[in-house]
């Protein structure tokens, strides 16, 4: 039998060939197995939960809940089938399960918490009992599709929601009041506050919107430069490359063409000399032939060696002629070659030359652009020193190591003299401390005496100062003049 379910059905198979059960919309029911349908849809549970706070105070929790099969779970739908479905949906066997679970995790949690925090919590409340519920009903494969939890409900004899509700109304009725009265005052104050802060927001809101407005609009105008800046950049590129691509493909046109043209003439040239032995070829015969007829003739010994001496002559001839075509197709071959050498010569030096002014080009933009950022540098240095130009070059010649490589070269052209220095002292009659302490200073002193002359050195080999902070040169001293009154 094929037996198909509706679209709230479903089909339970057991018997032969099925190890445990099989569930199906629709299948063929074959012998020694059975069936039965389930249905999926869900069901609305009506519960009244009695239940006990930490302070042991009782309270009702109304509440629905819509419970069905899950049915995207395969494995969940195998367990209601196993354990629910042969049990009618609104059967008090499922309903006394549904309404057992409820009621023993509402219990639970309602035990641990205050009646205040029960009725204040009441949303957090009712989401814990929610996934307790559920985490109880996944094991019969049960879903809560929907719950909805009406009002908390006092038991007789312990109305505490009631009195918590008029003292809850008492207390907002008396801040009412007081919140009108402090309002009216505040009403009162405020609005003379408001009127002077409006005036004062006005005339500040007017100066800072006019200085953004101007600010916006320098902003654009700057951001409309750089588009078209962009733009234009981009275009001279896209053009650059295009005009390369145009070229590239030309050169590729025209070695293609000159390739045509030679093969074509190569091919003539193949056909006339083919055309030419075959024409050879035939004029032989044509004289063998004739020959043939001339010896039939004649009988005659002289004609066959005259004959004879005429066809290797002949052969001859056309041995030389060949010779000479195989040379000159040669000589035309070697020529054809040597001009594509010269051709091939030609375009690699032309890329060659192109190349060298591509990089020139670019060299020279490199150089612009260093150019450019030293003098923006220096530009930099002037303005941050005060125009000061001679502090410029001493902060200059510093950072480059004018004044180290001048010190290097003097001491290299010392060196290549190869002096020979004498330092006589005469111990100065102290004690040995007191003698060497007195040599190392006049040694530091002997040092500090050399700067003079060095300084001297470089302002004769340069022509500039020292910097102000090392120190000034003496000037000359001035001739002498004769006083010969």
């Amino acid at each position: 039998m094929y037996r198909v379910a509706s679209a709230s059905e479903y089909l339970v198979i057991t018997g032969v060939g099925i190890p445990d059960i099989k569930l199906a919309k629709k299948a063929w029911i074959l012998p020694g197995q059975s069936y039965t349908k389930f249905d999926v849809s869900p069901v609305n549970y009506t519960f009244e939960v009695q239940a006990m706070s930490a302070e042991k105070l009782p309270f009702i929790l109304p509440a629905v809940f819509t419970i069905g099969p899950r049915v995207d779970d395969e494995d969940s739908l195998l367990k209601y089938a196993k354990l629910i479905s042969s049990h009618d949906k609104l059967s008090n066997h499922t309903k006394e399960l549904v309404q057992g679970i409820i009621e023993g995790e509402t219990r639970v949690l309602a035990a641990s918490m205050t009646m205040e925090e029960v009725f204040r919590g009441t949303k957090e409340f009712k989401k814990e009992v929610f996934e307790k519920v559920q985490l109880e009903l996944n094991q019969f494969g049960l879903l809560i599709y929907n719950a909805n939890v009406k009002q908390l409900v006092d038991v007789v004899g312990h109305e505490y929601f009631s009195y918590l509700g008029q003292k809850t109304q008492m207390e907002a009725a008396n801040q009412a009041k007081i919140d009108v009265s402090e309002a009216r005052m505040k009403g009162e104050i405020g609005a003379k506050l408001r009127d002077g802060q409006t005036l004062q927001n006005a005339a500040k809101i007017d100066a800072e919107t006019k200085v953004i407005a101007t600010q916006r609009q320098g902003e654009g105008k700057k951001e409309e430069i750089k588009v078209r800046t962009d733009v234009k950049v981009f275009e001279n590129q896209r053009e650059a490359e295009v005009a390369e691509a145009n070229a590239e493909l030309a050169k590729k046109k025209a070695g293609w063409a000159k390739e045509a043209q030679v093969a074509e003439v190569e091919a003539n040239k193949a056909v006339a000399l083919r055309g030419a032995e075959l024409q050879r070829e035939v004029e032989k015969m044509n004289a063998m032939t004739q020959t043939e007829k001339l010896k039939a003739e004649f009988l005659s010994k002289a004609s066959v060696e005259y004959e004879t001496k005429v066809q290797e002559a002949n052969w001859e001839l056309y041995k030389k002629q060949k010779a000479a075509e195989a040379y000159l197709y040669e000589k035309e071959k070697e020529a054809q070659a040597q001009k594509a050498a010269a051709d091939a010569a030609y375009y690699g030096r032309k890329q060659i030359v192109d190349g060298d002014l591509y990089a020139k080009k670019k060299e020279a933009e490199g150089m612009i652009a260093l150019a450019e950022a030293q003098g923006t540098y220096l530009r930099t240095l002037v303005d941050a020193l005060g125009g000061n130009y001679g502090a410029v070059r001493d902060y200059l010649m510093i950072s480059g190591g004018m004044y180290q490589e001048v010190a290097k070269i003097n001491a290299e052209a010392v060196r290549g003299l190869q002096p020979k220095i004498s330092i006589w002292t005469n111990g100065g009659g102290g004690s040995s401390e007191e003698t060497g302490t007195s040599s190392a200073m006049k040694e530091v002193a002997g040092v500090y005496k050399m700067l003079p002359p060095l300084l001297n050195t470089v302002h004769d080999q340069t022509g500039m100062h020292p910097p102000a902070w090392m120190g000034t040169l003496a000037r000359p001293p001035a001739p002498p003049t004769n006083n010969n009154n």
